[in-house]
């Protein structure tokens, strides 16, 4: 019997869909010709821009031509999309927040759950029945999925998955790999990829450049700070590698002990990145790979002499040089925790993945303000990161 029920109401949800798309390309809400987009900075998805329709490559394998009609006659190998789409469902905070910053949470209508969610919003339309919780991934349940009644799904394909039952559904699964960039303003840029789809192209657009002028601002401004005994700052001075440059910058290092491991980031990663454009060297630049595990002794190698130390966790309670301590005694033979140079953000605190991805401005001036303070007002109030006290 409840097998016949699932079956009944997977039915009755792909018609709805079906239903409503049909009208979709005729109400008028997408009129006109496409927006042009231009992708800068993500590497994860390519845009091509025609007057009839929008030609958006994800990865190396999906492929969407993003029309305002059905009955527009695209090149082969693209799936259609009828834009803007009316709801879908959000997978990760990554994924959530391009909607909170597009101010499209009406859009939504499931998320794989709340916990460490902060946004009132958001938290209010699940009480109301508005946004239902689908679970986590990998236990996904289907029969709310459908109830959902989403046009398309965001997806992200290399995490623990669980997709082959709402594969079956019938409904369009669409990779976001936001969360692959290696760039901080490549990440931001995903909001592009979420404002093509619900029809706010113009309003993605006008926001990334807002992001994207104050990161570049702030980090030709540092740039300039460490060169500035140079006699000639100019667009090659500026392109100059950090590392080469010690005795302005102070050295930084990140992560803590978990399991017998520690996990640092790598060179290439995104936040090693902002630690450059912050105007710091991190420890392990030389790293080509996004991350790995390391032992205490390899690590305390590495960092045992570094000016700042960057923890993110989600610590209950007030977490202090005591808790740091506490937690592995042998923090305390680093530098930076003899120097109280500690950077610290508690998610259980600030909505970090739940926003911070498309603020890479905001985490870029929380780093400045620590590393060189003189580059910000005097009163700056760092929303996520600050010297653990």
């Amino acid at each position: 019997m409840k097998k016949t029920a699932f079956l009944l109401l997977m039915v009755a949800v792909l018609c709805s869909c079906l239903g409503r798309r049909g009208t979709a390309q005729q109400d008028g809400k997408a009129a006109g010709p496409m927006i042009p987009m231009e992708v800068k900075y993500a590497t994860g998805f390519t845009v091509s821009n025609s007057d009839q329709y929008r030609l958006v490559d994800i990865g190396q394998t999906d492929h969407f031509a993003l029309v305002h009609s059905l009955d527009t006659q695209v090149p082969d190998g693209y799936t259609k999309v009828c834009v803007p789409i009316g709801s879908t469902i959000c997978m990760t905070a990554l994924q959530l927040s391009n909607f909170t910053m597009l101010d499209a949470h009406d859009v939504v209508k499931g998320i794989t759950g709340t916990k460490n969610l902060f946004n009132r919003d958001i938290l209010q339309r699940v009480s109301d029945g508005k946004i239902v919780k689908i679970g986590m991934e990998g236990e996904f349940d289907t029969e709310t999925v459908l109830a959902a009644n989403p046009d398309v799904i965001f997806v992200s394909p290399s995490k623990r998955g669980g997709y082959d039952a709402i594969k079956q559904t019938g409904i369009m699964l669409v990779p976001h790999l936001g969360y692959q960039e290696l760039d901080p303003l490549g990440q931001a840029e995903w909001i592009k990829l979420v404002g093509m789809f619900i029809g706010k192209e113009k309003e993605a657009n006008e926001l990334f450049d807002g992001i994207e002028k104050r990161y570049n601002d702030l980090k030709l401004r540092v740039k300039s700070l460490v060169l500035s005994d140079s006699s000639n700052v100019g667009e090659t001075s500026l392109n100059t590698p950090l590392s080469t440059l010690n005795n302005k910058c102070p050295t930084v290092f990140s992560g803590e002990m978990h399991y017998g491991n520690w996990h640092a980031v790598g060179g290439k990663n995104y936040l090693a990145q902002i630690f450059r454009d912050a105007g710091a060297i991190y420890v392990i630049d030389d790293d080509e790979t996004a991350g790995e595990d390391l032992e205490f002794e390899k690590m305390y190698a590495l960092a045992a002499n570094a000016d700042y130390w960057r923890i993110l966790n989600s610590f209950q309670g007030d977490f202090t040089y005591d808790a740091l301590q506490a937690s592995e005694p042998r923090n305390a033979l680093f530098k930076a925790f003899k120097d109280k140079k500690v950077i610290y953000c508690n998610m259980k605190e600030q909505p970090y993945y739940e926003i911070a991805p498309v603020e890479p401005d905001i985490l870029l001036k929380d780093f400045v303000a620590i590393f060189h303070p003189e580059l910000v007002e005097a009163d700056y109030q760092p929303k996520y990161y600050r010297l653990l006290k």
